[in-house]
C-alpha cells in the first residue's frame, strides 16, 4: 500500500556535508585481492631466496664472480611469480559491477547523478528498470516494483516490493519504479558484511603445492646447519678461504632445488596464458593444479546450469478446437502488440516470433498484481496469457492436478484463454475459455550437458546448491544430465545441528540453502576427503567458493563472487571449465613427471655434503660447474617436456613416483664421485681432473634419467635429447675453462672415465628395478 505519493525532496546540501562529516558514506571495500606490496615482498622474502643471497654474498668476498651464474634461476623464478600475481590482481580489480553506473539521487528537490562512493546514508535513490542498487534501503515510495535477488539469495523468481520494504544492494529492477530511502552504506550493507567474512585471502594448498613444501621444509633444517659444518670442516683441515667457500657455496646450491619451483611457475605460467586465450582469467597460478585434482564440483544452479533466462518447452492444448498453430498466432499477437520486457515476455517473443498483427483495440501490459497481459483484437475477442489460478477462478479439480504435475516437474505454467468479448480495463471478462497451458522453463546453457558428461567421464562427481526451490533446481539438474538430479532435499527443512555428512552422501541437489548452509556443505565434503570446486555467481555464493579448494565464478555475476574465485570466465562460458581441467591435468603429469630430475641434484649434494664434512679434500664441484649440469640435463629439457600433452587423470603419489626415478640416479651419482676420488688419490690427479670426471660421469647419469622420464619418445624429444647431449660434450671441448674443466683427452683420465660412463645406463637400471620391486612388495604386504 503506497502511503507517499508526491516527489520526495531529498536530504539538503547541509544534511549532506553532516553526514559527510560523521562518515556515513558509502566507501566501498577495499579489494579482496592483495596489495602489489604484499605480492612483491611474499615472492621476494622467502627462504630459498635468503640462502640465495647468502651464499652469493659469501662467493663475491672471495671475489669468484663466475660462479654467481646460481642467481639467475633466483632472480626469474622471483620476477615471474610477481608479474603474474600482479597481472592476475590488476583483471580481478577491473571486474566490477558495483562501482561502475552513475546513481541517480534526489537532492534539494532536484534529480542528480553520483558516484556511487557520493551516497551518504538517507539518501533518496531513484530508481528504473534495470538499475542495481548499490546501498541498502526502504522503499520510500513505488509503482509495481519486482526486484531480482538472486545474487542475494538464490532465488530466481522476481520478489514483489511494495512501500516501507526493504532492499538490499546487489539485486536488480526487474520492473516498476521506485524512491528509495537509503538505511545502510559501505561495511555495513549486507553485500560488505558477506565480504567482510572472506577478507582473510586463501592460498592454494594442493599436492603437489604441499609434496615441493615438504621437500622445503626437511631442506630448510639440513641446508645451513650442513653448509656450515662442511665450511669449518674444510677450513679447519687447512684448505684456503675461497676453497672452502666456493665448495660449501657447490653443496649448498645443489641441495636447493630452487630449478624445480622455477620450472613449477613456468609450466603453470604457460597454463594460464593458455587459459588466457580461451577467455579463462586464473587469479593464482597454483589453483590450476588444484581443480585438476578436483573429484567433486558443487555447482550453483543460476548463471552456472542456466543462464537466467527463461524457454518455451512445450505447448498443452486444452481445447478440441484449437491448434497449435492457431495458439503461436494468438501468442505472437500479444508479444508483438505489448512491450513487456521481463523474462517471461522475452521468452515468449523468442519462441511465438510470428506476429500476425490483427488490429489491437485495448493493450493490457503484464502486471505483477493482477499475474497477467493480454490484448482485445477487433473481430477476434480478447486473449490473455498469466498464471492459470489468476485467470481462473475456479479451475477444475482436474486442471489443478495437472498443473501441480507440472509444477512438481519444476516447470511455470501460463495459461492462454479468450473471450469473445471486447475490454477496456485490466479486468478480466466474465467469461473465458482456456486454450493451452505453455510450459516455461530456465533455459540450460547450450554447453552445460556436454560440460557435465564430461567431468562425469572423468570420475568428478556433481552435485547443486541453490538458494531456489529444490524442485525446480532438481528439474534442471535432471535436464542438464547431471547424474541422481532427482534426489534432492529442501534445506530449509534441515536443523543448524543437521548432520551434513549424511546429507551429502544421500543427496545431489540442495535447494533453499542459505550462504551459510552452502559453507557447511563444502566443508562435509571436504570432511570426507573429496578435493570440492565450487562456481558461483551471487554474493550468496561468496562464503562457499571461499571455503572451496577451488572456486570459480562467471565475469557477469557479482563483484564479490570475482573477487574471491581462483578462476573468472571472462566469456561466462561454463564449457571452458573442460579446457581448465585440460590444462591442469597437463602442468600436473608434467611436472611430476620431470621433478625427479630436480632432486637427483638435491640428494646427491646433501649425501656429498654429508659426506665430506668427513673425508679430507675439496669438496668434488664448483658452483659453476653444477651450472651446465642444471641446464643441460635438467633445466632446459624439462621445460618443454613440461609442455607436453598429457592429459590423464591425475592418481597422485606424487612423492614416490619422484623417488623412483631420482634416488637409483642418486645413487649412481655418489658412486661415481667417490670411486674417481679413490682413483684419483691412487693417481696423484689434480682437483680440476677429478672435479671434470665428476661433471662428466654426472651428467651422463642425469641423461639417462632424463631418458628415462622423457618416455613416449617423439621425433621432437629425440631432437631435444640429442641437441642437449652434443652440447654437454661441446662444452667439455671448447667451453672447458670457463667453467673449470680441463681437456678430457688425458689417457689417466680416460682409463678411469670411459668404463665408468659404459656401465651409467646398466647400472641406473639395475638399482631402480631393485627399488621398485621393494616398493611394489611393500604395497602389496
Amino acid at each position: 500500500m503506497e502511503t507517499n505519493t508526491h516527489i520526495p525532496q531529498g536530504l539538503s546540501s547541509e544534511e549532506v556535508a553532516e553526514r559527510v562529516r560523521n562518515g556515513q558514506v558509502n566507501h566501498a571495500l577495499k579489494p579482496l585481492t592483495r596489495s602489489i606490496t604484499g605480492i612483491i615482498r611474499d615472492n621476494t622474502f622467502t627462504l630459498f631466496n635468503i640462502i640465495n643471497v647468502v651464499i652469493a654474498s659469501f662467493i663475491i668476498f672471495v671475489g669468484s664472480y663466475k660462479n654467481l651464474l646460481f642467481l639467475g634461476v633466483a632472480l626469474c623464478n622471483t620476477a615471474m611469480g610477481i608479474f603474474q600475481e600482479i597481472r592476475a590482481k590488476r583483471n580481478i580489480d577491473k571486474l566490477t559491477i558495483l562501482t561502475q553506473a552513475k546513481v541517480k539521487v534526489m537532492r534539494n528537490g532536484q534529480v542528480c547523478e553520483l558516484e556511487q562512493g557520493e551516497i551518504v546514508l538517507g539518501d533518496i535513490i531513484v530508481l528504473n528498470r534495470e538499475d542495481q542498487i548499490c546501498a541498502d534501503g526502504v522503499i520510500y515510495q513505488t509503482n509495481g516494483l519486482e526486484v531480482d535477488e538472486s545474487q542475494l539469495t538464490g532465488e530466481s523468481e522476481p520478489v514483489i516490493k511494495n512501500t516501507t520494504d526493504s532492499v538490499m544492494s546487489g539485486s536488480f529492477i526487474v520492473s516498476g519504479q521506485a524512491y528509495v530511502e537509503v538505511s545502510a552504506v559501505g561495511e555495513q550493507s549486507f553485500v560488505s558484511k558477506i565480504s567482510m567474512e572472506v577478507k582473510q585471502e586463501k592460498r592454494p594448498d594442493s599436492e603437489l603445492i604441499r609434496s615441493i613444501k615438504k621437500i622445503i621444509k626437511v631442506l630448510t633444517f639440513i641446508i645451513i646447519p650442513l653448509g656450515l659444518a662442511l665450511f669449518f670442516s674444510k677450513y679447519l683441515q687447512g684448505l684456503p678461504l675461497r676453497e672452502s667457500v666456493l665448495g660449501t657455496s657447490a653443496a649448498m646450491i645443489g641441495m636447493i632445488p630452487e630449478g624445480l619451483v622455477l620450472l613449477t611457475s613456468i609450466a603453470l605460467a604457460v597454463g594460464v596464458i593458455n587459459l588466457a586465450k580461451q577467455k579463462v582469467l586464473v587469479k593464482s597460478m597454483p589453483c590450476i593444479e588444484t581443480l585438476a585434482r578436483v573429484d567433486v564440483l558443487c555447482l550453483d544452479k543460476t548463471g552456472t546450469i542456466t543462464d537466467g533466462k527463461l524457454d518455451v518447452t512445450d505447448i498443452i492444448l486444452k481445447n478440441p478446437k484449437v491448434t497449435a498453430t492457431q495458439i503461436s498466432a494468438s501468442v505472437g499477437a500479444i508479444v508483438g502488440s505489448l512491450a513487456d520486457n521481463n523474462a517471461t515476455s522475452i521468452a515468449l517473443r523468442k519462441h511465438f516470433v510470428e506476429n500476425p498483427e490483427w488490429q489491437t483495440t485495448a493493450l493490457f501490459p503484464f502486471s505483477s498484481a493482477r499475474k497477467w497481459s493480454g490484448c482485445s483484437f477487433a473481430e477476434k475477442g480478447t486473449f490473455l496469457i498469466g498464471a492459470p489460478e489468476f485467470i481462473f477462478k475456479d479451475l477444475s479439480v482436474a486442471n489443478k492436478q495437472e498443473l501441480d504435475g507440472y509444477a512438481n516437474q519444476g516447470f511455470r505454467v501460463l495459461a492462454v484463454a479468450h473471450a469473445d468479448e471486447q475490454i477496456e480495463s485490466p479486468v478480466l471478462p466474465e467469461k473465458s475459455e482456456l486454450l493451452a497451458y505453455i510450459l516455461i522453463a530456465d533455459n540450460i546453457r547450450e554447453e552445460a550437458p556436454r560440460t557435465f558428461a564430461f567431468f562425469s567421464n572423468e570420475g568428478v562427481s556433481i552435485k547443486v546448491i541453490s538458494g531456489d526451490n529444490p524442485v525446480t533446481v532438481s528439474n534442471v539438474a535432471v535436464r542438464a544430465g547431471i547424474a541422481n538430479g532427482d534426489k534432492y532435499i529442501d534445506m530449509n527443512t534441515v536443523g543448524e545441528d543437521a548432520d551434513m555428512v549424511s546429507l551429502i552422501e544421500t543427496y545431489t541437489v540442495f535447494g533453499r540453502v542459505t550462504p551459510h548452509q552452502k559453507r557447511a556443505l563444502i566443508k562435509a565434503y571436504q570432511k570426507q576427503g573429496h578435493t570440492v570446486a565450487m562456481t558461483g555467481d551471487g554474493v550468496n555464493d561468496v562464503l562457499a567458493l571461499k571455503e572451496a579448494d577451488c572456486s570459480i565464478a562467471m565475469a557477469e555475476g557479482s563483484d564479490a563472487a570475482r573477487s574471491v574465485s581462483d578462476f573468472v570466465l571472462l566469456s561466462n562460458n561454463f564449457d571452458s571449465m573442460i579446457d581448465v581441467l585440460r590444462e591442469g591435468r597437463r602442468v600436473v603429469n608434467n611436472i611430476e613427471r620431470v621433478a625427479a630430475l630436480y632432486l637427483i641434484k638435491t640428494m646427491y649434494s646433501t649425501v656429498l655434503a654429508l659426506t665430506f664434512i668427513f673425508v679430507p679434500g675439496a669438496y668434488p664441484f664448483q658452483p659453476i660447474q653444477l651450472s651446465p649440469i642444471s641446464s643441460l640435463t635438467v633445466g632446459i629439457p624439462s621445460f618443454f617436456l613440461a609442455l607436453k600433452p598429457n592429459y590423464d587423470r591425475i592418481k597422485g603419489q606424487f612423492l614416490h613416483k619422484v623417488l623412483q626415478t631420482s634416488v637409483p640416479a642418486a645413487t649412481c651419482v655418489i658412486a661415481y664421485i667417490m670411486l674417481i676420488l679413490a682413483f684419483g688419490n691412487m693417481l696423484g690427479l689434480t682437483f680440476a681432473e677429478t672435479s671434470t670426471m665428476n661433471v662428466m660421469l654426472t651428467g651422463a647419469t642425469c641423461f639417462v634419467a632424463l631418458i628415462s622420464v622423457g618416455h613416449p619418445f617423439g621425433p621432437k624429444t629425440k631432437l631435444l635429447v640429442g641437441t642437449m647431449m652434443a652440447a654437454f660434450v661441446c662444452l667439455f671441448l671448447f667451453a672447458g675453462q670457463f667453467f673449470s674443466l680441463v681437456p678430457i683427452f688425458d689417457l689417466e683420465m680416460m682409463l678411469i672415465y670411459v668404463p665408468l660412463l659404459i656401465s651409467c645406463g646398466p647400472l641406473y637400471w639395475f638399482i631402480r628395478h631393485i627399488i621398485t620391486r621393494f616398493s611394489w612388495a611393500g604395497a602389496h604386504d
